[in-house]
């Protein structure tokens, strides 16, 4: 399944389209094929496009204080998948530090007594130490308790990250679970909606922005760049993942 959610939206996503195109102009001799692949990736590439779409995927949202967010049940992390970095240690390392740092800020602030990780595997190592395991041990060197820290176990998607921390929550307590959830902001509405619809109280704390708030037009956001490329294939990709969830549901 995790294969078959990474491989098909491929072929949806503007790279995969641009390939498609390409193709079929070459084999059909369609120069107007070509020219429709060539304006597509441009435009895809183009950072005034990504930042407009990555802010749109991120729902307009904005950072919060972690003093200022109410108190809540337990604080929520969700995976970043963790990177295994090449040589004899596979030493883990970062991919996306801000939703650790972010639990841990809001642990720090008193505002729950309990922070949860979800252990989320490396996608292609199936068989490594999950993500959760590992943040936990970064989180009690930096002061956490460690009875205040409790890890999921396996989990592959948002879908089951929110079944696991829903049925870990609901032994300790019988009414829904207030939660705070740290996750990628253009991850949240999603995320939001998935651990709601397992039956949990949910304030979000986005964190992991992608567009700077103090970015100012110019020449250079007309012009292709590989990581605007990347925002607008995250963008997009995230907004399939809403329209598939909410197609799941209605089914």
């Amino acid at each position: 399944m995790i294969y078959f959610n990474k491989i098909l939206p491929m072929f949806v996503l503007p790279l995969g389209i641009v390939i498609i195109l390409m193709l079929c102009g070459l084999v059909f001799r369609r120069r107007v094929l070509i020219w429709l692949s060539f304006a597509i990736l441009w435009i895809s590439s183009t950072p005034l496009i990504s930042s407009s779409l990555m802010r749109a995927a991120e729902g307009w949202a904005e950072r919060s204080v972690a003093a200022d967010v109410a108190n809540a049940d337990a604080i929520v992390v969700l995976g970043g998948r963790r990177v295994i970095a090449p040589g004899p240690s596979a030493t883990s390392e970062w991919n996306d530090s801000n939703r650790f740092f972010g639990g841990v800020e809001l642990f720090h602030s008193g505002k729950a007594p309990l922070l949860v990780f979800t252990g989320a595997p490396h996608s292609w190592e199936p068989n490594s130490r999950l993500e959760g395991d590992i943040l936990k041990e970064y989180a009690t060197g930096m002061g956490v308790p460690d009875e205040r820290i409790i890890t999921t176990g396996r989990v592959l998607n948002t879908a089951e990250e929110a079944a696991a921390v829903s049925a870990l929550l609901r032994i300790r307590q019988a009414n829904s679970p207030h939660i705070l959830l740290v996750t990628s902001a253009f991850h949240m509405p999603r995320a939001r909606a998935l651990f709601e619809r397992a039956g949990l109280i949910v304030t979000p704390f986005p964190v992991d922005f992608q567009v700077s708030a103090v970015s100012r037009l110019d020449v250079l956001d007309f012009l292709p760049h590989p990581k605007a490329l990347y925002q607008t294939q995250t963008a997009i990709r995230e907004a399939y993942g809403r329209l598939f969830y909410w197609a799941i549901a209605l089914w």
